[in-house]
């Protein structure tokens, strides 16, 4: 994988997640802190996990530290849907400023780090990067389904989709 590729999926993923927020946006205070049956709770729970996973990794990118998972984001941090908005907008422009800084070399980079069980792993940096992706797009899926219960779906969020809307080809 080389530099654009990433870039594109990374354009991709803040597309998708920017329809789930519009979406959150119109649904009441209520509904948005509301308890939920999926693995973290409901919607702001959901939510919350998408950009402690992309700010754990980006830390980990970063600093070579799981500081960032260990220092985990909480949903009650985030009393308002603009809370969150707010806080994804930021980790958005810091995640692109440190793509934006790399270079098709460091695709095949190594990231090392050791889990919180102590198992040693070795990672390949374009696997990592699309790990964080692909785990956004489950976790989308989670809130999407959250959102069309409450009667705001938040519309195809497929890469096709992406690729039409955004006139790539």
């Amino acid at each position: 994988m080389n530099l654009e590729g990433i870039q594109l999926i990374y354009e991709y993923n803040y597309w998708a997640s920017k329809r789930i927020l519009d979406a959150a946006a119109k649904v009441t205070g209520e509904q948005f802190l509301a308890p939920g049956e999926y693995p973290f709770g409901g919607l702001r729970g959901t939510l919350v996990h998408i950009l402690d996973a992309e700010y754990g990794w980006r830390g980990l990118f970063q600093a070579g530290s799981l500081e960032n998972f260990s220092d985990a984001l909480k949903a009650e941090d985030f009393p308002t849907y603009q809370s969150l908005a707010d806080r994804f907008q930021l980790e958005e422009k810091a995640m692109l400023a440190y793509i934006n800084r790399l270079k098709d070399e460091d695709m095949t980079s190594h990231v090392r780090y050791t889990t919180d069980e102590g198992v040693h792993r070795d990672r390949i940096l374009w696997h990592c990067l699309l790990h964080v992706v692909n785990h956004g797009t489950q976790h989308r899926s989670e809130a999407a389904a959250i959102l069309t219960s409450m009667n705001a779906s938040p519309g195809d969020l497929d890469f096709t989709v992406f690729l039409n809307e955004t006139g790539r080809s």
